[in-house]
């Protein structure tokens, strides 16, 4: 059983943002911005390539729900996931994080494109 299903089963604890039947948010421990939540389905679902559509229009809400209940819907925010190994991917659960709470950097640098063409 994945880390993810055992904080979703209560058999490691977390600190709750937003729940509901389906998903779940709680708080990074270790934050990457002033405000980092981690959002993930209830059901295992190991990665958003597997993720079905209808699942996905349900988590748009949720997710948005997230935003404006930790305060950064109308300032603005960067939500992320990792897809697979090449994509960085570490726990293979779905998951997405929720950074916000300040003005975000962005490195647009493209000096190392190369290598991946």
């Amino acid at each position: 059983m994945c880390i993810f299903c055992k904080i979703v089963n209560k058999e490691i604890p977390n600190n709750t943002v937003h729940e509901n039947e389906y998903f779940l948010a709680f708080h990074d421990l270790y934050p990457k911005a002033p405000v980092h939540i981690l959002i993930i389905p209830k059901q295992h679902v190991d990665c958003f390539q597997e993720a079905s559509a209808e699942m996905m229009g349900e988590l748009t809400i949720f997710i948005q729900e997230v935003a404006a209940k930790v305060g950064i819907d109308k300032t603005g925010y960067r939500l992320i996931t990792n897809n697979g190994q090449d994509g960085g991917q570490e726990v293979f659960h779905l998951h997405f994080h929720l950074l916000g709470g300040g003005q975000l950097t962005w490195d647009h640098s493209h000096e190392d494109a190369h290598n991946f063409i």
